[in-house]
């Protein structure tokens, strides 16, 4: 009997299917419906991180920046006084200028509405500050709080461009072109500041204005005087002309000499047509031999010869007119005349233009008209905390919105 060695092999013991790993279950696939494996369900730690995150960013974002804001306006934040003050610049105007102009100057707006562009420019300007500064001292009222409110106060150290910065958001200014009226709003850390302030920019407006009308006087008297001098040296050359052509031609008026030719063979004309006539009748009672019919046909002929040589004279050159024909003669003349009587007119124009810039420069044509003087204010008017903070609340919720909205989107693309 053959011995052999048999190995008894055990069947392998069956695994539970809670012990199987899920990619096993899901490769060797259910056995039944119950084996079906469902997604675990989320875990409650993880959105409540989530809550917590979005609380945290809209306390960071939103009441932090509340908070800091309220406290600095009413903790920091000094009161400023308003003044008000509206004026406008008034333009005198001409009859003359008015009846030429016409609807021109609807169309252009009202009179004065270029100076008061100026004067919006200016009331900005460095010199503006530079003058203000050295009548009020802008710096020191300004720099009173510093550091206390840094935000709403100038720093006293600082260069004449933060000045001049500082002074444009001290200085509110609206400009109306339709109807040419300037509104000033000035703000200062006391009302009687604000009120001598409004009343400095005001009187600086007005001597700026002043300095527009000197300065229009001045270039209207020195135009003025340029063309009186050109159209007297005009007038002077045109008679200087004259009296050559007089001196030339040794005839005082053209227009009279030719009259007086005219004249002369007018007569000859009436002489010619009574000699005809006399013809005529003594040939109606004797023939030619009589000495009387020869005597007037060499009287007609005579008279036809001094009329063709008169007529000459007109196309002909004469030699005692400076070799000048008489039709290039009164062609001159023409000219001549022609150029005198126009520099005459230009003369008295310029005259005219002359004593009207010497009128004018006696009133002042710019005015600056105040219908609103510089008021006083009792009650602050900056800053407006409730609009500040309100403000601050809008822009912060803003931005953490969209902050929320763009951390949602990249944790959804991951």
């Amino acid at each position: 009997m053959n011995a052999h060695i048999r190995t008894r092999q055990r069947a392998p013991e069956p695994i539970a299917d809670a012990a199987l790993p899920l990619r096993y279950r899901d490769w060797t696939g259910p056995r039944s419906d119950h084996d079906q494996t469902v997604p675990p369900p989320v875990a409650p730690a993880a959105r409540a991180r989530h809550v917590s995150g979005v609380g945290l960013s809209f306390c960071l974002l939103v009441l932090l920046p509340c908070l800091l804001c309220a406290a600095y306006l009413t903790l920091a934040a000094q009161d400023r006084y308003v003044s008000e003050a509206g004026f406008t610049i008034r333009q005198e105007e001409g009859g003359m200028t008015s009846d030429l102009l016409g609807g021109m100057t609807q169309m252009l707006g009202p009179p004065g509405a270029g100076n008061a562009d100026l004067l919006f420019e200016y009331l900005r300007s460095q010199d503006m500050v530079t003058r203000l500064e050295d009548q009020l001292g802008l710096r020191a009222h300004y720099a009173r709080h510093w550091p206390q409110d840094p935000l709403f106060a100038l720093p006293p150290e600082g260069t004449m461009d933060q000045l001049v910065r500082f002074w444009s958001r001290a200085l509110l200014v609206s400009f109306d072109r339709n109807t040419g009226l300037l509104m000033l709003e000035v703000r200062a850390n006391d009302p009687d500041f604000a009120r001598d302030l409004a009343q400095a920019v005001v009187a600086e407006s007005e001597r700026m204005i002043n300095e527009l009308n000197a300065q229009a006087r001045r270039d209207r008297l020195q135009n003025a005087r340029a063309d009186l001098a050109a159209a007297e040296t005009r007038l002077r050359a045109a008679r200087e002309a004259m009296a050559a052509f007089r001196a030339a031609t040794q005839i005082v008026d053209p227009d009279a000499d030719l009259q007086a030719r005219m004249g002369v063979l007018n007569n000859l004309q009436q002489q010619l047509a009574q000699a005809l006539v006399e013809h005529d009748l003594l040939k109606m009672i004797t023939d030619d031999r009589d000495p009387r019919m020869r005597q007037a046909q060499r009287r007609i002929e005579v008279i036809r010869d001094r009329i063709a040589e008169e007529r000459r004279t007109f196309t002909t050159q004469d030699m005692t007119v400076a070799e000048t024909d008489y039709p290039r003669l009164i062609a001159r003349y023409e000219g001549l005349r022609a150029d005198q009587h126009m520099a005459e007119q230009g003369y008295n124009a310029a005259m005219r233009a002359w004593d009207l810039a010497q009128s004018q420069a006696e009133r002042q044509t710019l005015y600056l008209a105040l219908f609103v003087p510089p008021t006083i204010t009792e009650e602050p008017g900056h800053p407006q905390r409730l609009l500040l903070l309100g403000m601050t609340a809008l822009f912060a919720l803003l931005i953490w919105a969209l902050a929320v909205l763009f951390w949602h989107s990249l944790r959804d693309r991951t």
